[in-house]
């Protein structure tokens, strides 16, 4: 279900702009764009582009109306007075991208205010990639007064020691990036330890 309204929410630009289009250059080419944006969006869903969800929700949400805007003005340079219910089909699509423009930074300032009250562990794709040589054992979370991580277990293949897999693995010092682009103002903070018998290897989300 959440499959199919993320689908409807991503062409539904697309679909307004095929309402209010009313010349073939300048449709095609705001369609064309808007659906590749669409396609864009569809993708960061599904996790086949790895981006802050929320941020390109509103993002997207944010471009599209001037997109469609922008449209609007360069058919109206070329075209006589539209029709009357031409109006009436604008008017619509102000209300419709409005009402999900407004409904889209609701939601992303609720999810600001969700992850800034809780604690959760990074997906395990936040796991930096493993040297060849280097194998894990085990995965799993582990919570403390600090927040959540993502913890993984490795071992070397080679029979490199410890200090040598933190160095393969180019860890010898924590590293912190920013986990989002707006709503999401967390640091992404990936390091490594020795604990005496195993190299552990850390994910954790943190202000």
């Amino acid at each position: 279900m959440l499959i199919v309204l993320g689908i409807l929410f991503a062409v539904a630009p697309v679909v307004v702009w095929m309402t209010i289009a009313r010349t073939r250059p300048v449709g095609f080419a705001i369609g064309g764009t808007l659906l590749a944006g669409a396609s864009l969006l569809i993708s960061v869903q599904h996790g086949w582009i790895d981006v802050p969800r929320p941020d390109a929700h509103l993002i997207f949400t944010a471009l599209a109306p001037l997109l469609i805007a922008c449209g609007a003005g360069l058919e109206g340079r070329h075209e006589n007075s539209p029709p009357p219910q031409w109006t009436s089909r604008r008017n619509g699509a102000i209300g419709f991208l409005g009402m999900q423009f407004v409904l889209t930074l609701v939601a992303g300032l609720l999810y600001a205010l969700l992850i800034s009250e809780g604690s959760e562990a990074p997906p395990s794709k936040a796991l930096p990639s493993l040297p060849p040589g280097i194998s894990m054992v085990s995965e799993g979370t582990s919570c403390g007064s600090g927040g959540c991580w993502r913890v993984a277990t490795v071992t070397s293949e080679d029979g490199l020691s410890r200090p040598e897999i933190i160095r393969e693995l180019g860890l010898q010092r924590e590293s912190c990036r920013s986990n989002g682009w707006l709503l999401d103002r967390r640091d992404l903070c990936v390091g490594a330890r020795d604990n005496g018998e195993n190299v552990i290897i850390y994910v954790g989300l943190g202000y």
